[in-house]
């Protein structure tokens, strides 16, 4: 029998085989992909506890495409903020550039309250669920060289703490009840009067203790001991 009759099914099965790992790939990478736009946008409308089954939903696949590119929850969170976190320090450096410190803490704390208006799920996730990533670690550290040359400048009240931002965020987060129209107004109102609220001034009273935070003390505890 000539070998070549019998080698040509099995150098063609070859052949589709390796022809069909880059479409498997490549369909597996669109799928992760709508996946997250998915997420991304169910959580800014319904919050985090929106379920994995309406999110399959919107991304057009099944429960299990979602399980198997995310097998919990808080990667989907990751995966669904690392814009979102990306941004969040990018407005802080920016705040760091300006040449007057004080001018960059309003600057940050404006923009910072009115991207976390304008998103109900990462303003949750950034101040509570959100697992630590090497973003938000970077992004809390680069606020917390912003509160050091506020309070370097003679502007920021000396008791001022990283926990209190978080707080002023948390707090901003009442403003998603607003219609989607008046949110960033209403953020920056907000703003500026935690900024005022936040300013030294002589005779200033004391504050109550400090805060700590999950964020803070248990998910960055290398923070900890410096945002005071």
């Amino acid at each position: 029998m000539n070998p070549n009759v019998t080698e040509h099914p099995v150098r063609f099965a070859k052949v589709r085989a390796v022809t069909a790992q880059p479409r498997t790939r490549s369909d597996a990478r669109a799928n992760r992909e709508r996946i997250v736009a998915a997420a991304r946008t169910a959580f800014a409308a319904d919050g985090l506890e929106v379920p994995i089954r309406e999110i399959a939903r919107h991304a057009g696949v099944g429960v299990a495409t979602v399980y198997r590119h995310f097998p919990a929850k808080e990667a989907l969170l990751r995966a669904a903020f690392a814009e979102q976190l990306a941004s969040c320090a990018s407005i802080v450096e920016e705040g760091l550039a300006q040449d007057d410190p004080w001018r960059g803490f309003g600057l940050v704390t404006e923009k910072l309250m009115e991207m976390h208006a304008r998103d109900r799920g990462f303003a949750r996730a950034f101040t509570s669920r959100l697992p630590a990533t090497a973003g938000r670690d970077r992004t809390l550290r680069l606020l917390l060289d912003l509160i050091r040359r506020a309070k370097e400048a003679g502007k920021l009240r000396p008791d001022f703490v990283l926990e209190d931002l978080i707080l002023a965020l948390m707090s901003n987060e009442g403003i998603q009840a607003a219609t989607p129209g008046l949110r960033a107004k209403a953020s920056r109102r907000f703003a500026a009067l935690m900024v005022q609220s936040f300013q030294t001034r002589p005779g200033l009273p004391p504050l109550p203790p400090a805060v700590r935070l999950p964020l803070i003390a248990e998910q960055a505890p290398s923070l900890a001991h410096r945002s005071g």
